[in-house]
């Protein structure tokens, strides 16, 4: 057996988890954050894609109409990385990344009804695990006050950022069967930073006045988080089951939140309520992402 794509997976998995301890690290506003991670990411792929003459010669001939939903998936990057990042600003790593990686749970029922993509028994059980849990994780922080870095607000916002994420999935998958990566990515990206720009002049976050600390951090982002683990994970799509996948990407929670414990700068303890829905969630993702013929 070829581990090759394995070792892969477990690099991308590993690589994502550290994107919410640099947010959370990263003393700059979080537009900024969002917009500088994206900017970084196009500046990383141009090279590649301008030095790839077929993907060149895909850009020149995109339909229009493909163009134009290109467009459209990267605004709701955008609001994806505003809505969570945000989050990051407000709750504890574990609950904002739990609560983003939930995606599949929104996924799936829109997939059911307008890509025709059957939901199992299994899967319907698994979200409404998954809602459960999200009840139990927001509304049981909800009362702790000062007890627990989290608020309503920054788990609202980590849920948005969640269903941004779902529709932009739902976007690429259908797109992703046309376009190659390079393409799609050069312009998904390109159009996430540009839009993330204008909603950092609309709403007055810094630009310029960046630390160098803060820029080191933003690089670190896009090569991690933005290439090595996205980039891996696509590749390992290619050489592993969908379900093998998709039970791997739950990684990502579990190690984003035991390096905020771990980090001494970080240092965030989960509270009883967090712990609890968070494993409610994860279980109720995994069911709702098994592909399962029988139920």
């Amino acid at each position: 057996m070829d581990k090759k794509p394995y070792i892969a997976l477990f690099v991308s998995v590993a690589s994502v988890s550290t994107a919410a301890v640099l947010i959370v690290t990263a003393k700059a506003p979080a537009l900024s954050i969002a917009f500088y991670r994206l900017l970084f990411t196009v500046l990383l792929l141009l090279p590649l894609v301008l030095l790839h003459k077929k993907t060149r010669e895909e850009l020149t001939t995109l339909p229009r109409t493909t163009f134009l939903i290109m467009i459209g998936i990267g605004i709701i990057l955008a609001a994806h990385f505003a809505f969570w990042i945000t989050s990051l600003k407000f709750t504890s790593v574990a609950s904002s990344v739990i609560l983003v990686t939930a995606h599949p749970v929104m996924v799936a029922p829109t997939a059911h009804f307008f890509l025709k993509e059957k939901l199992s028994i299994v899967n319907i059980f698994g979200i409404s695990i998954s809602v459960s849990g999200v009840i139990i994780l927001v509304l049981g922080n909800y009362g702790l006050g000062s007890l627990t870095i989290d608020t309503l607000e920054g788990n609202i916002l980590a849920i948005l950022g969640g269903i941004c994420a779902g529709f932009y999935i739902l976007g690429g998958r259908k797109l992703r069967k046309n376009v190659s990566v390079g393409s799609y990515a050069i312009v998904v990206y390109s159009i996430a930073a540009i839009t993330l720009f204008i909603l950092c002049l609309v709403f007055n976050s810094t630009i310029t006045n960046i630390s160098l600390r803060d820029y080191q951090i933003f690089i670190i982002m896009a090569i991690t988080a933005g290439i090595l683990g996205h980039t891996l994970y696509n590749w390992s799509l290619r050489h592993i089951r969908a379900s093998v996948a998709s039970v791997a990407l739950l990684g990502e929670p579990l190690g984003s939140t035991m390096l905020a414990f771990a980090l001494p700068w970080i240092s965030q303890i989960p509270s009883r309520f967090t712990i609890i829905g968070g494993a409610i969630i994860l279980l109720g993702i995994y069911l709702t992402a098994r592909k399962n013929n029988n139920f």
